[in-house]
């Protein structure tokens, strides 16, 4: 068996393992028999005498939160791995033309607005994908410059201030009510995802992954100099824009269906990249087993550590910096 098969399999095996544990652990603890036992009635639709409270434990409560994290997990890491290989540069993270930032502002001026729960949703979303329509239409116009280096100052400059809209609206925001949920929302978290939530941000999570799946072909062409790829016969500002686009929406899917947590997307693409190298199409596949698996456990953990939950954003970034450190240290040249 070749190591990359075995780092597919690894990766398999350990996010079947942390889902099973994600379900079994927490205030009302599953064992994994009783798990074992409505799994098999669900699939022959048969009853079963586990009572409700499992029923309601599993499928109602932890069910959705485990599939979320699943679903933002793995789409941004995809994300990630997309965006590092378009810009050939490996400190680049899903939130690097403004979609974090414009997704915040959105959120942010919903709650100010006392919009509820769906349209903080939909106002995340559409200031996520706006905010990366005005960075890419920006760095467009600015002819006689490299095209990647003006999208990532473009991106740097609009979420700079994008941020500073999101700061004034902290600022107005009333302290006893909207402030902390403003704070709540920014550090991102699972706990208050419901399956209507997911039933929403799937479909465009998945519609900015097919075209990743498939032109992931192409995508290595990218890390070539333009002049180059197009001697291929590549259209390399047609599959950038493709790219942007698809990233966008399953950043903006993430993060208005979790608030922003980051780390995935920078950190998960250079393990996944350590066991296959950098080829998009082996690479794009396990960095999304990895990212499914890494927000899993952070979020077991984060719902399991104490008795007050602890936002995965602050987690993510706790242990995400010395991995990253570590995966610095250990790993080759690989771009």
């Amino acid at each position: 068996m070749t190591a990359r098969r075995v780092s597919y399999l690894a990766a398999s095996v350990t996010l079947l393992a942390l889902v099973a544990l994600a379900f079994a652990v927490g205030r009302y603890p599953i064992s994994l028999g009783e798990l074992a036992t409505l799994l098999r009635a669900l699939l022959t639709n048969t009853p079963h005498d586990l009572g409700s409270n499992v029923d309601s434990v599993v499928l109602q409560v932890r069910g959705p939160r485990v599939l979320a994290a699943l679903l933002v997990g793995a789409a941004l890491a995809a994300a990630g791995t997309a965006y590092q290989g378009m810009f050939r540069n490996p400190l680049v993270s899903p939130d690097i033309l403004g979609v974090s930032s414009g997704a915040a502002l959105g959120a942010v001026l919903a709650i100010f607005l006392s919009l509820g729960a769906l349209g903080i949703q939909l106002l995340a979303f559409a200031g996520g994908l706006a905010a990366v329509a005005l960075v890419y239409g920006v760095g467009a116009r600015l002819r006689g410059h490299d095209p990647l280096l003006a999208l990532v100052l473009t991106g740097v400059v609009i979420g700079t201030l994008l941020g500073s809209a999101i700061a004034l609206l902290k600022y107005l925001a009333d302290p006893t009510n909207q402030l902390p949920a403003i704070t709540f929302w920014l550090l991102g978290s699972l706990a208050a995802v419901a399956p209507g939530d997911l039933a929403i941000a799937a479909p465009f999570a998945l519609a900015g992954l097919l075209p990743l799946l498939l032109l992931r072909w192409r995508m290595n062409l990218l890390a070539l100099p333009d002049d180059e790829a197009r001697a291929l016969g590549v259209n390399t500002r047609r599959l950038r824009a493709i790219v942007v686009a698809a990233a966008t929406l399953m950043t903006a899917a993430a993060v208005a269906l979790s608030g922003i947590i980051g780390w995935i997307g920078l950190l998960v693409p250079h393990a996944a990249r350590l066991l296959v190298g950098p080829d998009f199409g082996r690479l794009l596949p396990l960095a999304m087993l990895i990212g499914a698996a890494f927000l899993l456990a952070v979020d077991t953990l984060c719902r399991t550590l104490a008795t007050i939950e602890v936002p995965p954003g602050v987690l993510t970034a706790l242990v995400g910096t010395p991995v990253f450190l570590w995966l610095f240290a250990v790993s080759r040249r690989t771009w």
